[in-house]
């Protein structure tokens, strides 16, 4: 009844993000995951609750707990940095394909009884509901990745200007009312100081 899912969950903290970029602060996976999920979680509720009219609205509990998993299986296949992951479509599909089947490793190693609970997460389906929740959580990984830059810029590194410009602009293409609402009264605040911050 033993397992080892947990404890390999764990050693995302060990997964170290942006790494062809000069960074002054590492970034880890697993603290990426947690601002994934905070963020997701934020965009469903505020798709349920300002955005709904005629679209579909996921839970945001399940959005939340979707995103803590999102890029669980990296424990086993490391972060490919994106120009490479994405450079042309039969690496792109090659690569899902790995991320698969990692994800499924990782399924395997909970005990029987509770690998049926932990599909939806490390396995999504393939419905109607999954894929909105999937949209808010690519948006959610955009704006990390924003965020990331705008640390880097508070202490002075250039390194990150060019992605800022390219990943906002991927987030204003995706073209959601709750995305520009996170833009318009929620990013800027992640270039404030700590005083700056508590003044507000």
């Amino acid at each position: 009844m033993s397992t080892v899912f947990f404890a390999m969950m764990h050693r995302l903290k060990y997964i170290q993000r942006w790494g062809l970029m000069r960074n002054t602060e590492a970034e880890n996976v697993q603290e990426h995951s947690h601002e994934v999920a905070i963020i997701a979680h934020a965009l469903a509720i505020l798709r349920q609750n300002k955005f709904s009219e005629g679209r579909i609205c996921p839970d945001p509990d399940y959005v939340a707990a979707l995103a803590l998993y999102h890029d669980a299986s990296e424990i086993i296949t490391g972060d490919l940095p994106s120009p490479i992951k994405y450079h042309n479509d039969p690496l792109r599909v090659s690569y899902k394909a790995i991320e698969e089947e990692a994800a499924l490793r990782l399924l395997h190693m909970l005990p029987e009884e509770l690998q049926a609970l932990y599909e939806k997460y490390l396995t999504p389906p393939d419905d109607e509901l999954t894929r909105e929740a999937l949209i808010l959580i690519k948006a959610a990984d955009r704006f990390s990745a924003c965020i990331k830059c705008l640390d880097e810029f508070k202490v002075g590194n250039k390194e990150f200007e060019n992605a800022y410009v390219d990943i906002k602009q991927r987030l204003l293409d995706l073209d959601l009312p709750e995305v520009r609402w996170f833009v318009d009264n929620a990013l800027e605040a992640y270039s404030a100081s700590l005083d700056e911050l508590s003044a507000l």
